[in-house]
Parts: structure tokens; sequence; C-alpha cells
């Protein structure tokens, strides 16, 4: 193996604003601290979070300019701090190690990365498709298997069926044993859906009285799983889906909601918010996320779940334009960056 060099080519930004602001420097290699390890990165992915980070819409957890963004990364293990037993020189990982403040992010050619966010990458997967995966499936496994505890033969809806975290869910649902209907603005992502494990698929502009009348005899769903990301928007139509003691997830709960269908329903509610453990130095938290990809990295390799990329191939100079076609809302999967050829 190569030696690790002093300095390493990263994509930076130095003010906030649209993915123009995405330049080129030369940083030096992080060190790595006890419990770390250095990951040289093969690839990232976009997740909506970096888009907010990037544009200053949460400033609050940008790193100091120059400033490397991305968590989600796949790269191979370089060098191995203290204290670090499950790593070694040499093994594939992937992980969602940083991009925030206080963390080192993924839009580099190095990272620094707390050994307790990773997992060895599944063999079966590219770097490209491993990098798709981490903040997603940790989000949606949080959300379905921890949270909402789906149980076989249970109603499950998923909002967003064929998004990041909505097309891991749909698998993971479906894995539980659960009957999933998935929600989906095409036809062609209904179809994509469908071919994830959704038992039913439909457009998510159909009335909410209609859908549960027509999918559980007027009942309402055991479990609504919420990814859209909508905030209080969204919100009062996942109450209105939900059954009598339903579990209703969702990834943002923002703003205002009428909370009166928790009470007259009994129902649960919860919120997922993956990068907590990554914000708040939780070592617990941050463990937690490392099994979960172990447990997933099985799973793909068994061929029971699949990352689903958009169509697109982005390189590392390439950042503006991944961001942007996130942004546009254009893609169909994980928008992805190859950050070693």
């Amino acid at each position: 193996m190569a030696e690790v060099p002093e300095t390493m080519d990263a994509q930076v930004i130095r003010e906030h604003g649209d993915p123009d602001v995405f330049e080129h420097a030369e940083l030096d290699v992080p060190e790595v601290d006890a419990n770390e390890v250095l990951v040289e990165v093969a690839a990232t992915s976009v997740n909506p979070v970096d888009t907010k980070i990037r544009s200053g819409f949460a400033s609050d957890l940008c790193p100091d300019f120059p400033a490397v963004l991305h968590g989600d990364l796949a790269g191979e293990v370089v060098q191995v701090g203290d204290g670090v037993e499950d790593f070694e020189v040499g093994d594939e990982v992937y992980g969602c190690p940083g991009g925030l403040a206080g963390t080192t992010g993924a839009l580099a050619e190095y990272a620094a990365a707390d050994a307790a966010t990773l997992a060895h990458k599944p063999d079966s997967l590219s770097m490209r498709e491993a990098a798709a995966l981490p903040l997603v499936t940790i989000t949606a496994w949080d959300g379905l298997v921890t949270r909402a505890d789906v149980s076989p033969g249970e109603s499950v809806l998923v909002h967003g069926g064929t998004g990041g975290v909505g097309h891991v869910g749909v698998q993971l649902a479906s894995l539980e044993g659960g009957v999933v209907h998935a929600t989906a603005s095409t036809e062609e992502k209904r179809d994509l859906a469908r071919d994830l494990g959704a038992d039913h698929a439909f457009d998510y502009h159909r009335d909410v009285d209609d859908y549960v009348a027509e999918y559980t005899d007027g009942e309402g769903f055991d479990v609504v799983f919420d990814t859209v990301g909508a905030g209080a928007d969204n919100i009062g139509t996942d109450f209105a889906a939900a059954g009598v003691k339903g579990r209703v997830v969702t990834t943002v709960s923002r703003g205002e909601a009428d909370l009166n269908p928790v009470h007259s329903k009994g129902l649960s509610f919860d919120t997922v918010f993956m990068l907590l453990p990554l914000i708040h130095d939780d070592h617990a938290g941050r463990l937690r996320h490392g099994e979960i990809l172990a447990r997933v990295a099985t799973l793909v390799d068994e061929g029971d779940v699949t990352p689903h990329l958009d169509d697109t191939d982005y390189g590392f100079e390439e950042a503006a334009e991944a961001h942007r076609r996130l942004e546009a809302g254009e893609h169909v999967g994980k928008v992805t960056v190859r950050v070693k050829d």
C-alpha cells in the first residue's frame, strides 16, 4: 500500500451559497486520533442535509471554512489509531462519520473517521453503491425496525417510497413481514417501489381518506413512516392515515401541527434524526450506527437489501453538478460522487 501523503485534494466551500461555491483545494491530510481510522475515500453520496449545509439553511452544522462536506463514504482504511480493534489497514469500509462541525467530510481524498461509525463494506457492492447507503439506511432502520418495530402482517405506509430513505425503508419493512404501501409521484417510481418490495404503490396526491378506505377498509395503517421531509405540512396527513394505536415516525417534525389525533387515536409519534450521535458526540449512538451497518451489510450480501442509484455518474470535480441534481428533484435513487477513479 502506498504511503499516505501529507496533503490531499478536496472539494470545499468557503462561504454558503448555491452549488457554484464548491472549489478545489489542497488541504492537509487529517490526523488520526485514538479510536479513529483514516479512510482513503473512494465514493460519497449526496443527502439533503449536505445541500442544506452548503446553502446555509443548516449553517449551524457546517464545519469551519474551508469546509469539507458530506457524511456518507466508502473507501479503504489506510491508517489505524490507538484503541481500534475492529479494523486494520486494507479493510474496505462504509459509514457516515462526518461532514458536520467537529468532523471531517468525505468530499476529499482522505477522511478521519470514528471507527464506531463504520462497518465493513458489503462484498457484493461497488464503492459507489456502498456510499449510497449509510445515512439513509441508518435512518430507515431506526424508523422502522427500532422505533416502529414492524411486525409480520402489519400494514405499513411509507411516504416517499423511492427516495433515499424511503427505498431502503420499503425493503426493510418488507423484510420485517409488513404489508407495505408506498407513495410516489410518478408511475416509474411506483413501479420501482413495487420492485423493491412494496405490495401496493400509489400517487401521494391521492386523498388520504380515499387510500385509507381502499387499503385498510377505513381502519388506518398500523405504521406510517414519513420520509418526505415536508414537516408540519405532511404530519397531519400522517396522523389521518394512522389507525387507532398506530405508530407514526417522521424524518422531519419542524413547525406546528395539530396533535389532537395523537390523543384521540392513542398514536405514538417519533422523529428520527440520524445525525444526533455525530452532533452530540454520543459514543453509544455512534456504535449503534456501526452495528446497524454491519447487519445491513449481511442483508445486502444475502440479496435482501439493494441500493438504487440515480442513473448519473459524477466525478470528484462535479460535486456542484451532483448537488444541482439532488436539489432539482429529477433524480430517481441516490446521487453519488466518485472521489477516486
